[in-house]
Formats: C-alpha cells, structure tokens, sequence
C-alpha cells in the first residue's frame, strides 16, 4: 500500500493523479500525485498534520506565475480555493485578505473601503498567497510596502503570524522562499485614506496600461524573467532577437517580450527550453544574467 492509498480523511476533495494543466495559466504539465482542496484552514491543518512528514507539499493559487513541468509533480499539491478568498476591511486602513483572493479583487475591494495604496495590484495577475511570497508588485509599487503581517501555516499544520519585518522582503523574494515549506493563509495590509472615486480612477489606468501593452488573453505566465540591475529583461529579450520567434509551440509575445506564451501546442518542455535558450543568448551576447521569476515545480 503506497501513502497515496492511505491519505488522511478531509472535508475538502482528494484527486488522485490528478493534471495539473487545467490548474495553471500556462496550460502544460504532468499530472500531481495528490491534489489537495481544503475545505478550510482547520481541513488543512488536520490534514497536514496527519499526513506522512516525508510526503512533499506545495500550495499553488491561479498558477499564474506557475510552469508544471511534463512529468507531473511528486507528493501533494495544495490548491486554495473557497475557504480561503475572504476580504475584511479592519480600520485604520488595513484590511485583510486570504490567500486565495485574487490580488484585482482585493485592489477593488481596497478601493470600495477607501484604502490607497493598493491600487498597483489591479495590474498584477495571480492570488495573495503567490504575491506574498515573492514580494510581487509593478509600477513602482510592491507587496512590501503595504503589507503588515502575514498569517502562514507550516509543513506540521501550526499556524503563526509574521511581520513584515519578519518576511525580509527584497525584490521579488521573501523569506518564505527560503528553508522550511510554509503555506499562506491571509495576510494584513495598510494604506492610506482617500475618496473611492479617485483610487478607483487609478486603478481603471493601470488596468487600461495592462491591457494594452501585455498578453493577457493568452496562455501565458506573467513576467517570465526578474529584471537585472540597471536593465529591463523585455529590452534584453528584444534585442537578442527572440520577440515572437518560435520555438516549438512556445514564444515570447510579440506585444511584450519578456511573457512567455503558450501558443496553443506547447508541452512545457518548449516553453522552459525556450527560455533557458534566451537566458543562454542574451548572457553571451550582453553578459546580462537573466533570473526566471515564473515559478517552475515538476519532473521533466
């Protein structure tokens, strides 16, 4: 009997070998073990605490940021859903939002509770729970500037709550990256007052800028590669020649060239192939390091 017949009972849904294609924005990869879908926190805690200590685990959002390779994903995947996309205004400008709350949605909701300072998260794809951990942010705004605390529970199921100051936030990176696996549950954040009108105006121009200079209807994964010091990675991208060049099924998008699409066949071989190609030519053409910021889990 293998641990994947002996799973601990839930109150959410257990899938078995499941794809993890239909999870992800990309549209690729093998299938996960286990897919977990916790009820709630407390589904979650028990589980993870009755669960083999050996298993592997990871909690994904939207996969928007996410490349599941083709050979699928050993031990369990966690996907937040319904007992995690809460909003709360708090007072004083903080409000509170799972880590299934899409960042748009908590932006509006911000907005609708005249809160600013949030505005930056219309422009941002994905949930809390991913832009958290990696700091995400744009137009000059990131997660570290507005967040307070963040709720987290670890690998044993023990929940405990954590400063900013705590996380260590630099770009794009936090120190839930780093050692130990911890899942997001909510996190805290704090803004400014102003009237709903004008941060709702703000957030209509970012959402206005995204539209037409991104990919959005595409299968794709955001921003593919960090920006290096002193450069912008789509510039690189660019004059390296690899805006909308084929390879495979994948390519990087004629409309913004640091996102990677899948064009419609693409295993996920093609898409990480493609861009460890780019990586490869524009460090021996520039001597520029390019850093994938897409999030890549899995088996080749």
């Amino acid at each position: 009997m293998t641990w994947k017949t002996n799973l601990p009972a839930v109150r959410g849904k257990l899938l078995i070998d499941e794809a993890l294609a239909p999870f992800t924005w990309f549209r690729v990869g093998g299938p996960a073990d286990v897919v977990f879908l916790p009820a709630d926190e407390q589904d979650l805690s028990d589980f993870l605490k009755s669960l083999n200590p050996a298993v592997p685990v990871m909690a994904i959002g939207v996969g928007s940021n996410l490349l599941v390779r083709d050979g699928g994903v050993e031990g369990v995947i966690i996907r937040l859903g319904k007992g995690f996309n809460t909003v709360e205004a708090l007072g004083d400008n903080r409000i509170k939002a799972g880590s299934a709350v899409p960042d748009a949605i908590l932006a509006r909701k911000a907005a609708e509770a005249g809160i600013a300072g949030l505005e930056f998260y219309a422009g941002i794809p994905g949930t809390i729970g991913g832009a958290v951990i990696m700091n995400a942010g744009c137009y000059g705004s990131e997660t570290v500037n507005v967040v307070k605390t963040v709720r987290v529970m670890d690998r044993a199921g023990v929940v405990r709550e954590l400063s900013v100051d705590e996380l260590h936030y630099t770009y794009r990176h936090s120190a839930l990256q780093d050692g130990e696996t911890v899942i997001v549950l909510d996190a805290t954040y704090e803004g400014t007052a102003d009237e709903p009108a004008a941060i709702k105006a703000r957030m209509a121009e970012i959402t206005s800028r995204r539209e037409t200079t991104q990919p959005i209807r595409e299968k794709t994964g955001g921003s593919t590669f960090k920006n290096p010091p002193g450069h912008s990675s789509w510039k690189l991208v660019d004059e390296a020649g690899w805006r909308g060049k084929l390879f495979g099924g994948a390519m990087f998008s004629p409309l913004h060239s640091n996102f990677l699409i899948n064009t419609g066949e693409a295993t996920a071989a093609d898409l990480e192939g493609l861009g460890d190609t780019v990586r490869a030519d524009v460090l021996a053409k520039t001597g520029v390091q390019l850093d994938w910021e897409i999030k890549r889990i899995g088996r080749s």
